[in-house]
């Protein structure tokens, strides 16, 4: 099963075709949601997750104001 990080329904194709055991749909979900290596290699794609929303162009200044809220260190920062 060293042959590179499939997607998780084909890797439950994979194990399904060579072994079987009480619970395996269980433990090898857990096992997939916990493995970083996997988790890096079958990112997500797609449009990302959040509150964005059309915003009108203003006919004044300062009548719109926004904000970027950063939750974390920003990447290469200090």
């Amino acid at each position: 099963m060293y042959m590179g990080h499939m997607s998780e329904d084909r890797t439950k194709e994979r194990v399904t075709s060579t072994a079987w055991f009480l619970k395996w749909k269980q433990e090898l979900g857990e096992y997939i949601n916990t493995c970083e290596r996997f988790q890096k290699a079958n990112r997500k794609h797609g449009k990302k997750y959040g509150l964005l929303q059309h915003i009108e162009e203003p006919k004044h200044p300062w009548e719109t104001i926004n904000m970027d809220w950063v939750t974390g260190p920003v990447p290469g920062g200090k």
